[in-house]
């Protein structure tokens, strides 16, 4: 049944607004009351039109029992139920196409109190967080900042940087594990900033937007910290509670914008690199599109994102935005097109603008370079390799040296061939894993590949031109002090941007891991901080032992799919040992060489 009236009321208690809510909407003579969160009834004002979709007559009906749109002259949104889709992310084997994971994702508009507290844990993880603390907490008797809930009674009260007007979309797996994360990401929808200067050298060009597109697309919207300032002053004696109920209920009234702006794009660290922030961008955008959040106002026909970590990934590139200019303050802008009159807004100041002609839209320029692919085959020929091992009880504790003498063994040399008449070639850019059991001669034949060690018998031939980087754990390691990993690797490879990139290659795609030192990590988070730190010096010859030992399966596979994709664009020849049949999927190796009594046999990799 479909009733159509006008909103008498829009409530939302004072501080929980964004979870709780509802309106009443008078229908002929009659009222009805409608729950919803607070977040979406503050856009609600007195006298607007709306249409209901209920099944049954009522007096009040909770958010499950109705769909509500809303009007602004002519045009209908749908409001309630919020935002919610899922979608299937495949992670494919860029060579053949092959499915190697797949992600299930929900993603979903911000509705309920516990959304709002995980939004709260994720945002520390943000690349611009300048605070140690990013939310605040109402405890009952006094203010909490933690970026947690400090207790069960405490009340969200605010998340730092975000704005009363606010709307947020969460990512959800559908399908997860119990030690797996609530949500792996939230994005932020506000309007656009109210003003807009731009550098090009040391000139500003103030009101840039207004220059370029029409002035009405970007107001009216409201200033945070001046609306602040002004209403503190004006009324001194108001708590912060009071105050930002105030300035709430104020940018709510005078928002009215047709462009969007995200604010803030948030993936959980262990869930980057993997294309997930670039899948919310896409909702997000069609998000505003099909409800022209946050307001549900004005058409929306554009979105911006004013974002520095643009420089260093390209995420929102790929998704389709185009770069447009630096702020005064020389953070990049970008914009994406809803309509196709702000598309020939955006091709015309391209093709006019002299600075935006020669960038041409585009601001992400990889700085990954490495050097050319090795020049001839590397080749083992008959190879072989005797190791002499000496078993004495002498200088043991004598209640040791006994039980040894009870079985027989007082000295004894024992040898054996770890490798014996090898004959092996490996080709430029080849992806060769080996395999075998522990103790087979797979770290042996590494240490030979890359020149650690020298064979009894045979001949051992690397490229004159190889550039060799090694990790064998225990034994040749890259060596980290004191710095940040950031800074370790922006030394080795003398490029930041390519720094970025190799950490997010190496799944430490987090600002928080830029700036921690090597000792400060988690053992798997190490072992990456190791892969990006041989990456770092861009080696055509890469040689791993016990690759991903340390790393759980998934993230595993993430960054064995990540390393072997970089190594295959830059024809770098990779050799690793891997214990994991898991990861053979994912690797995808041109050969697979099991290794064992002396031999190397090959073997066909797994489909």
């Amino acid at each position: 049944m479909r009733l159509a009236g006008r909103v008498t009321k829009a409530g939302v208690p004072k501080y929980s607004y964004r979870w709780k809510g509802y309106l009443i909407v008078k229908v002929k003579s009659d009222q009805v009351k409608l729950f919803l969160p607070g977040s979406i009834a503050q856009w609600f004002r007195k006298n607007e039109y709306v249409e209901i979709e209920v099944e049954g007559e009522k007096k009040v009906y909770f958010s499950h029992e109705f769909r509500l749109w809303k009007f602004y002259g002519e045009k209908k949104v749908l409001a309630w139920p919020p935002f919610n889709e899922e979608i299937t992310l495949e992670k494919k084997d860029p060579l053949s196409g092959d499915v190697l994971y797949t992600y299930r994702l929900r993603v979903r508009e911000a509705v309920t109190k516990r959304d709002f507290e995980l939004i709260a844990e994720l945002e520390q993880y943000h690349y611009a967080s300048k605070k140690d603390t990013v939310a605040i907490w109402w405890c009952g008797d006094r203010y909490v900042q933690a970026n947690v809930k400090p207790a069960d009674h405490c009340v969200l009260v605010e998340i730092k940087g975000s704005l009363p007007v606010s709307r947020f979309i969460v990512m959800e797996l559908v399908e997860k594990q119990p030690f797996e994360p609530d949500i792996v990401g939230y994005l932020r929808i506000d309007p656009p900033i109210p003003l807009m200067h731009r550098r090009v050298g040391n000139t500003i060009i103030k009101n840039i937007r207004e220059k370029v597109f029409p002035p009405e697309w970007f107001h009216p919207t409201y200033w945070p910290e001046k609306l602040m300032r002004e209403l503190a002053r004006r009324y001194p004696r108001l708590n912060r509670k009071e105050l930002f109920e105030l300035v709430r209920k104020r940018a709510i009234a005078m928002c009215n914008t047709a462009v969007s702006r995200i604010s803030r794009v948030v993936i959980h660290p262990d869930y980057r690199g993997d294309g997930l922030g670039m899948t919310i961008v896409k909702e997000a955008l069609k998000w505003v599109d099909e409800r022209d959040v946050p307001e549900m106002r004005k058409k929306k026909v554009m979105v911006e994102t004013i974002a520095q970590m643009a420089r260093y990934h390209p995420f929102f590139e790929r998704v389709g935005f185009v770069y447009l200019w630096d702020t005064a303050s020389g953070r990049p802008v970008l914009y994406y097109p809803l309509t196709e009159e702000a598309r020939k807004y955006i091709e015309e100041f391209l093709r006019t603008d002299p600075v935006a002609r020669q960038h041409g839209g585009r601001l992400y320029n990889p700085k990954l370079e490495f050097p050319d692919p090795l020049s001839e085959n590397l080749e083992l020929q008959g190879v072989t390799k005797l190791y002499t091992s000496v078993l004495d009880v002498e200088g043991l504790d004598p209640k040791v040296r006994d039980v040894l003498l009870s079985f027989g063994v007082d000295r004894r040399v024992v040898q054996r061939y770890v490798l014996r008449n090898v004959n092996l070639s490996i080709k430029p850019g080849e992806v060769v894993v080996l395999a075998g059991l522990s103790g087979a001669g797979k770290t042996t034949l590494l240490r030979l590949i890359s020149g650690l060690s020298e064979p009894d018998e045979g001949e051992v031939y690397i490229p004159s031109n190889a550039r060799i980087s090694v990790l064998i754990p225990g034994e040749a390691e890259p060596q980290f002090g004191d710095e940040s990993i950031l800074e370790h690797v922006y030394r080795k490879i003398g490029d930041i941007v390519a720094a970025i990139e190799l950490l997010n290659v190496s799944g430490l795609s987090d600002a928080v891991f830029y700036r921690a030192r090597f000792s400060e990590l988690s053992t798997g988070q190490k072992e990456r901080a190791k892969i990006a730190s041989v990456l770092a010096e861009r080696p055509n010859l890469l040689v791993i032992d016990e690759f991903a030992a340390h790393l759980d399966t998934l993230t595993a596979m993430r960054i064995a799919r990540k390393v072997v994709r970089l190594a295959r664009e830059k024809n770098i020849t990779l050799v690793l040992v891997t214990h994991r049949p898991e990861l053979l999927k994912v690797i995808k190796p041109d050969r697979l060489l099991y290794v064992g009594y002396g031999g190397v046999i090959e073997r066909s990799p797994p489909p």
